[in-house]
């Protein structure tokens, strides 16, 4: 969206422009077609009109109430002249109404070409629009949605590989393989993710396991290249039963982890037993 490249005042070229272009001067006409302009947008503006042409937009205003203060005016070419108007719709703050008047020539009459509804320099507007495939995050997909990956995704290659892991094989031999599988570099993308997941060495749990997962009786190892590095926890009590762990990460349910039962109160050696009472017999005549 061009900003204006006059003062309203003065007339001063505002807009930089281009190295090498010459400057366009417009026809005078053009630029003191201020009126013309403001009564194309108002007339666009009038009551029960639909600016952006959505017919489940209803905007109730006043004759005349749309179209705010005169903002300027941009020469387009020598024979053309975009009028800028501030917007006072409500929700379109920042939003102008822009004329553009045109001549035929010197001593031409000035006619409107366009009146049109755009934001300004400092509207509210929606963000650039981002394809859907690259909007989806984790967690999004739900059930029944369908996320197909790309021809060309750099995650994938096909199946097998040379060089492959040897199970990949196997069942693309038997007539089970698939036709694409995980390449180095998506693999290196997801040990990367899980390194740094909530199941990765470095977080707190973790760091307060009395063991780590690589051993552990509940670990079940990845095949292929990532078991060095990760499996799959198969305890059932444990905060990540089911999902892929590092060998280095560890909960509170080791399948070693042993709960000290021994008192943390120091015990003397000789124990006396205050419960029974021990007592010798007296001979009566002992004391004559």
């Amino acid at each position: 969206m061009p900003a204006p490249i006059s003062d309203i005042a003065t007339g001063s070229a505002l807009r930089t422009r281009p190295q090498g272009e010459p400057e366009r001067q417009p026809d005078p006409a053009l630029v003191d077609a201020v009126d013309t302009a403001r009564a194309a947008a108002e007339e666009e503006a009038a009551a029960g009109n639909d600016p952006i042409g959505s017919p489940l937009l209803a905007v109730e205003v006043g004759d005349g109430d749309a179209v705010g203060a005169y903002s300027g005016v941009v020469s387009e070419t020598e024979d053309a002249a975009t009028h800028y108007f501030e917007a006072t719709y409500p929700g379109y703050v920042g939003w102008r109404w822009a004329v553009t008047v045109a001549t035929a020539g010197p001593d031409e009459p000035v006619t409107v070409s366009e009146v049109v509804l755009l934001p300004g320099p400092d509207a509210l507007t929606a963000p650039e629009w981002v394809p859907w495939s690259e909007r989806v995050r984790p967690g999004d997909l739900g059930a029944g949605d369908l996320l197909p990956s790309e021809h060309d995704d750099p995650r994938l290659a096909p199946a097998p590989l040379p060089g492959d892991d040897p199970a990949e094989e196997l069942h693309h031999d038997i007539g089970t393989g698939r036709n694409r599988v995980l390449s180095r570099e998506g693999r290196l993308q997801a040990a990367e993710r899980w390194h740094a997941g909530d199941f990765g060495p470095d977080t707190e749990t973790a760091q307060l396991a009395p063991g780590a997962c690589g051993t552990c009786g509940f670990f079940l190892p990845l095949a292929g290249s990532m078991r060095a590095a990760f499996g799959v926890c198969g305890n059932e009590l444990a905060p990540a039963d089911g999902r892929v762990v590092h060998v280095e990460f560890g909960c509170g349910a080791h399948s070693e982890a042993e709960v000290d039962t021994s008192s943390t109160i120091p015990v003397a050696e000789v124990v006396y037993d205050d419960t029974t009472l021990d007592y010798e017999s007296r001979d009566p005549g002992a004391d004559e």
